[in-house]
């Protein structure tokens, strides 16, 4: 069911632009960084309305609509704009197409976020009445504010017991913050490192520095001291399907979200042999077991999506001779389910300032392409498509087929 009706999207335009309202003629020029922008203030909601923000595309400043085609291709662009890493923690958004007054509008409705500050391109944008600002340092308390007394996501729980001395201010300062913030909001802001890292939800507030899930998980000394799941098992399998006798490596990966995702591509590159066939006299072609991008994409979104809150149960990968498994706490999500799970434009964030630190450590390129390109990099080097398995509901177990004309390999 759409979010308004007709007649309540003619009175929002009838009321012209808003703290609430944007207008864009047409996908042209600099509109689509200015729809960005709108999609991260209205995220933001710095007023506090609690209702959404809606930009519409083919309606004119003065609020006549232009007649506008509104095609196919421009929905995906619009619709783009949830998923492609620039807005982050990733905003929720709709986009349809409505017709009014016998007119075509692209209409983009955008939620307040439960986990502010949202940032574009690492600013916070606000909306001033009409007109599009840059959040003030005050102007973020707000938002942080907001945040504490909100429903707040697993991630941006505070953990009582892990302070400051719990986190790496070092590998804050230097990896994280100049990544997170871009260098004109950091130049203009003389912070201390309290608020520095409760601006980037690290501490649940700048007065009360109690590491959160995000901080302990991202920038921790030792996170698995609070979150007793939140490592990486990895077991190699001299066989088809699991034997203990059969185990010829097992190892516990562990350490802040850097460490260990850096841990696991080389374990995973470990074994990853590459094979070398000479195809003519003087050229070599040389062939990984499994495409390494498909198995960095399928551990990321393990790690990514899986559950943290009231499990000890790891992220588990299984290399055995036939296939590889990969299973991650916790069901799916939201408004994913087991008919459309791994289908592209769908998908939902656990934890959404999990998934934003991810993106900006480098780790995600895009939001929910990772089963998209590891099924692409699967079928180009022959193998059969990633199977999923979701039947209890507690997990996600994805299995990685080896190439079809294998017939399974040692390494």
């Amino acid at each position: 069911m759409p979010e308004f009706a007709d007649q309540e999207l003619i009175r929002l335009i009838e009321k012209g632009e808003s703290d609430r309202v944007e207008f864009k003629e047409a996908m042209t020029g600099d509109a689509a960084k200015a729809i960005r922008k709108a999609i991260c203030a209205f995220a933001n909601d710095l007023p506090g309305h609690g209702q959404p923000g809606v930009v519409f595309v083919g309606v004119k400043d003065d609020g006549t609509i232009s007649g506008l085609q509104v095609t196919d291709q421009l929905l995906l662009q619009l619709a783009d704009m949830k998923t492609d890493g620039n807005i982050v923690p990733p905003p929720s958004l709709t986009v349809e197409k409505r017709t009014l007054q016998g007119k075509d509008v692209a209409v983009v409705t955008v939620q307040p976020s439960n986990s502010p500050p949202v940032r574009f391109k690492g600013v916070v944008h606000i909306r001033t009445g009409s007109r599009q600002d840059t959040a003030t340092a005050q102007d973020e308390v707000r938002l942080r504010e907001k945040r504490v007394h909100g429903d707040r996501p697993f991630d941006l729980q505070p953990i009582p017991t892990a302070g400051l001395t719990d986190l790496n201010l070092a590998q804050f300062e230097n990896e994280y913050l100049a990544k997170a913030v871009s260098a004109e909001v950091r130049a203009a802001n003389d912070r201390n490192i309290e608020e520095r890292l409760a601006a980037t939800k690290m501490v649940h507030a700048a007065a009360n520095p109690v590491a959160t899930v995000l901080g302990v998980l991202t920038i921790g000394n030792n996170p698995q001291d609070f979150l007793p799941g939140a490592w990486v098992q990895f077991l190699k399998i001299d066989s088809d399907r699991y034997d203990d006798n059969a185990i010829v490596d097992d190892v516990v990966i562990s350490g802040a979200i850097s460490d260990l995702l850096r841990g696991v591509d080389e374990k995973l590159n470990s074994h990853n042999r590459v094979t070398v066939e000479f195809a003519a006299r003087d050229i070599e072609q040389r062939t990984e077991l499994y495409p390494a991008e498909a198995l960095r994409q399928i551990v990321r979104n393990a790690v990514m999506h899986r559950t943290y809150e009231g499990t000890n149960s790891p992220v588990r990968i299984t290399w055995y001779q036939n296939h590889i498994e990969v299973l991650s706490p916790g069901g799916p999500y939201g408004m994913v389910n087991a008919n459309n799970f791994g289908q592209p434009n769908v998908t939902d964030y656990r934890n959404p300032n999990l998934a934003e630190a991810m993106r900006t450590l480098g780790y995600v390129q895009r939001f929910g392409m990772g089963i998209l390109i590891a099924n692409r990099q699967l079928k180009e080097a022959g193998h059969p498509k990633l199977e999923f398995d979701l039947s209890s509901g507690n997990f996600v177990l994805v299995k990685i087929k080896a190439r079809q004309n294998s017939g399974g390999v040692k390494s």
